[in-house]
């Protein structure tokens, strides 16, 4: 099915961008062959015009020097000279009687009284004699001398049709050339263009296919449209490689974990059968529902993570005031550090800072339970808040028994539980959902520890979070 819709696309794509190419560059092209006609068209007829007016000066001062004779040298001499045989000339006195012509035979049965003549003194007119048959066709000028004297002078345009209809003849096959070079050059730009829409189709068609995300589109950098459409779909691609490993890592851990919850479950519940006894029943009940929340918890916490690493979590961000906000988890566990005889310090500077406020509620109560459980008594924990530059950066510190430097690497990986860790009750995952909530909010956490003198683990958050990290990203868990 797909190949047949990217056919039908590079078909049909294709074909309606070569053709508007070919149109519109064919288009182009005839309005600009077109005005060249019809400009070189007026530059003939402006040359032809001058021409005839050139000879009308010269004719009129040679019929003033020497008459009808002087006129007929000076026209002997033109026509020997320049234009044998193309000149029409002829003068009528004040009593319209004609006192000089000359003119070929051939043109003899033009219509002479079509001429239109003007009735002032160097007053000139335009007029163009047609025979009706096809044949030449004469222009002549005419001009009323201050003797009352009219002086006409035209010449054929026969020169100036023929030079034209040649010059047709070359834009004729000018124009089939033209097209020509529209149709292919719109075959081939279509095809270059569509090029990387074509390894696009393919690539998709490529994943659709196999099922496997490791295909990328090549990209070139063009800075175009469709290089940025090929980067576009290249990081799609990444950020669905991204949710899938964050997948398969979850499934994988909880295929994992599960095993021990869910033996002990069971063992539970083949002692309390076994028994008979009605207590014993009703306390393996009670651990069962302690279990089952324990393993509820695990896999929501799991989900958190994931979907915080992926950047699918949907985090509400909004102004918190950081001060208030510890203040807040700090009275959660105010009670619990009494009975341990710890001393919970706070030092908190007026910050507002974009986050989800549950969400780093969440991040505090980890970093703070944690600094209580692992503190002996007569120890002390430190919670602070100030600015550095554009961030806001979070410190918890405490006294308390500190993490080996081989097991520093390995506290923020899922499930993970140190040595000194593992006689105190918990999942495993309170560090991972720490450092993935920070990072989904553009930040970064960083740990400093000492066996047996205290952890700090400094979290780092920008006061203006970047764009993509402003927008709530979908929640894909639906």
């Amino acid at each position: 099915m797909f190949s047949k819709w990217r056919e039908r696309l590079r078909h049909t794509l294709g074909f309606r961008l070569a053709l508007w190419y070919a149109v519109i560059f064919i288009a182009s092209s005839l309005a600009l062959v077109a005005l060249t006609y019809l400009l070189l068209a007026a530059s003939l007829r402006q040359y032809d015009r001058d021409t005839i007016e050139t000879y009308l000066v010269q004719f009129a001062a040679a019929y003033a020097r020497g008459g009808a004779n002087g006129l007929a040298r000076e026209i002997r001499r033109i026509e020997v000279a320049a234009a044998p045989g193309l000149l029409f000339v002829r003068t009528v006195g004040a009593r319209q009687d004609v006192l000089f012509l000359s003119m070929p035979e051939p043109w003899r049965r033009f219509d002479l009284s079509q001429l239109a003549t003007p009735s002032l003194s160097g007053e000139q007119t335009w007029a163009t004699l047609h025979t009706g048959d096809g044949g030449d066709v004469l222009e002549v000028a005419s001009v009323r001398l201050a003797d009352d004297t009219l002086f006409q002078v035209g010449m054929s345009t026969q020169r100036r049709a023929e030079l034209l209809r040649r010059f047709r003849r070359v834009l004729l096959l000018d124009f089939a050339s033209i097209i020509l070079i529209g149709l292919a050059g719109g075959a081939v730009l279509t095809s270059s263009a569509l090029r990387p829409v074509r390894t696009l189709a393919e690539t998709v068609g490529a994943i659709m296919r196999t099922g496997r995300t490791d295909a990328r589109v090549p990209v070139q950098d063009t800075g175009d449209a469709l290089g940025e459409l090929g980067t576009l779909v290249n990081a799609m691609l990444d950020r669905i490689d991204a949710v899938l490993a964050g997948m398969r890592g979850a499934l994988d851990n909880v295929a994992h974990d599960l095993r021990t919850p869910m033996a002990r479950l069971r063992g539970i519940a083949e002692t309390a059968l076994a028994s008979n006894d009605p207590v014993t029943l009703r306390d393996a009940l009670g651990e069962c529902l302690e279990e089952s929340d324990r393993v509820v918890a695990m896999l929501n916490t799991l989900m958190d993570i994931s979907e915080a690493e992926t950047g699918t979590m949907s985090l509400h961000v909004e102004p918190t005031d950081f001060a208030k906000l510890i203040q807040q988890t700090v009275d959660l566990y105010e009670d619990l550090a009494e009975e341990r005889g710890i001393k919970i310090l706070t030092n908190a500077a007026a910050l507002s800072v974009p986050v989800d406020r549950n969400r780093m509620r969440q991040v505090l109560a980890n970093l703070l339970d944690n600094a209580v459980k692992y503190t002996p008594a007569g120890g002390r924990i430190e919670i602070s808040a100030t600015r550095d530059g554009p961030d806001a950066v979070l410190s918890v510190s405490d006294t308390g028994i500190g993490i080996t430097p081989d097991e520093l690497p390995h506290i923020f990986e899922r499930l993970y539980r140190g040595d000194k860790s593992r006689s105190a009750r918990g999942l495993g995952l309170g560090l991972s959902l720490v450092k993935a909530i920070v990072e989904a909010h553009g930040g970064r956490v960083t740990v400093h520890s000492t066996p047996g003198g205290g952890t700090r683990f400094d979290l780092r958050l920008p006061i203006v979070l970047p764009t993509f990290h402003r927008c709530n990203p979908p929640d894909m868990s639906r």
